[in-house]
């Protein structure tokens, strides 16, 4: 067994034909580069078994080698992905249904009667493979870069292969990162965790790929260091996720989630105070800032207007074509692993970094309560929506960590804050006005409001 550690990154044949000539692969690859043809046959049962306990089993030939390849379940964030590995040599290209025992086999899968496996797609595409070496410091890293084009197919369906592996031979996990996001500052590449076996099972089945991704089980004694870094890592790999899956079958509603985690992000980023000072996340909230200035108008535009709809996945595939979101998925990766807002800070924000989530938290909702002020907007409606950044500050807090909060009817603040904030994007009108009084006038007399503004 060995453990698997890589990042896909999505790109188009122009950037697949880029990278093979690129400055800096170019000076750091020992080997050359190698082109093979990779034919791989995936099994599972006709009730989909492996893919439902996130195993891939594959034969592949490769030359005249056949390989037999069990990859069981592993850990993605944000594109970089974790995971074991089996691979055993086999003498033809029949399944060993003998070799999948023992500790290699999953727990859930104990009871599976294997003569039930049936082949059920390929991914047949031409690898060019290199060995990319260079020093890190006192560190050596190797990687392993393939290029691969070709296409996954599923009866009579099939999906293009086109895209960057870099796989860690030797060194540490964060020279995946700075690899990928050095040759990102200049070609599009897309971090995106769907391996070529969950593009097979997609071709079956469009929603087969998971976006729900298990959220960080926050507790109340977590420092706010770490609830953070928790937070950013899961709103980072949905936001990833979404955008692929968009990309893929243009459904609107998964536009509108992908804008919303990008606000969410935002939200916390701007709630942290001293804990993160302003010039650790300067880089990251302008680049989140550019985003949603252009993404978060079209889908408020696209509610009302079935154009805009329509118009919005090939304005999305543009944004693809274009350095600045992967650039950012793969800095704020770096930004994260790395704890960046950690660095340089006071020992006020040392102190802050480490209070304990239960202390924290509700400080922190009770200051931003008493700062919005809600019964000023009761008087001037008009002027609820500079209060947005704040109100979606809140929101934020309310939706990912509200397991820690001993507030009561939690759920009901939320929902009505939700309200609010809905009111406060949306365009002045004297209907919207009143909603917006009667709105703010819900809210402060609410339960959880009043006693968060007692704390």
């Amino acid at each position: 067994m060995q453990k698997e550690t890589e990042i896909k990154l999505r790109v188009s044949r122009e950037t697949l034909a880029a990278l093979r000539e690129h400055p800096l692969l170019k000076k750091r690859n020992k080997s050359g580069w190698e082109r093979r043809e990779l034919t791989n046959q995936y099994f599972d049962t006709p009730e989909r078994d492996l893919a439902k306990a996130k195993v891939a089993l594959r034969l592949r030939r490769d030359g005249e080698e056949v390989i037999q390849t069990l990859k069981t379940r592993g850990q993605s964030v944000a594109g970089l992905s974790e995971r074991n590995e089996y691979d055993w040599h086999l003498a033809k290209a029949k399944l060993d249904v003998k070799k999948l025992d023992g500790e290699c086999w999953p727990e859930a899968l104990a009871d599976l009667d294997k003569k039930t496996l049936k082949p059920i797609f390929t991914t047949d595409f031409v690898r060019e493979r290199a060995e990319i070496a260079w020093g890190r410091g006192k560190a050596k890293v190797v990687i392993e870069a393939a290029l691969d084009l070709g296409f996954v197919i599923a009866g009579k369906q099939k999906e293009e292969i086109c895209e960057l592996e870099l796989e860690l031979r030797e060194g540490e996990p964060a020279a995946l990162l700075e690899l990928a996001a050095e040759l990102a500052e200049k070609l599009a590449l897309m971090p995106c965790d769907i391996s070529k076996a969950e593009r097979g099972y997609r071709l079956f089945d469009a929603n087969s790929y998971s976006l729900s991704l298990p959220a960080p089980q926050l507790s109340a004694e977590m420092p706010l260091d770490d609830a953070f870094a928790a937070l950013g890592w899961h709103l980072l790999a949905s936001s990833q996720r979404l955008a692929e899956q968009y990309r893929f079958n243009g459904h609107w509603r998964l536009l509108q989630d992908w804008v919303a985690q990008l606000i969410e992000l935002r939200a916390l980023l701007g709630s942290l105070g001293q804990a993160a000072p302003r010039q650790s996340t300067s880089e990251l909230r302008s680049a989140l800032d550019a985003l949603l200035e252009d993404w978060r108008p079209l889908v408020s535009a696209g509610l009302e207007d079935e154009d805009v709809r329509k118009a919005a996945p090939e304005q999305f595939l543009e944004e693809l074509q274009d350095v600045r979101w992967g650039l950012f998925s793969l800095n704020t990766s770096r930004w994260l692993l790395a704890r960046s807002w950690t660095v340089g800070r006071t020992t006020r924000g040392n102190r802050q970094g480490a209070a304990q989530l239960q202390n924290w938290l509700p400080r922190l909702l009770a200051e931003e309560a008493t700062s919005l002020q809600l019964g000023r907007y009761q008087q001037q409606p008009e002027d609820l929506a500079e209060q947005l950044p704040r109100i979606e500050r809140i929101q934020a807090w309310l939706h990912l960590a509200r397991g820690v909060l001993e507030l009561p009817e939690l759920d009901r603040l939320f929902g009505e804050m939700n309200k609010l904030a809905q009111l406060a994007e949306t365009d002045i009108s004297d209907e919207v006005l009143e909603a917006r009084v009667q709105q703010a006038l819900t809210v402060f007399q609410s339960r959880a409001w009043k006693t968060l503004l007692r704390l």
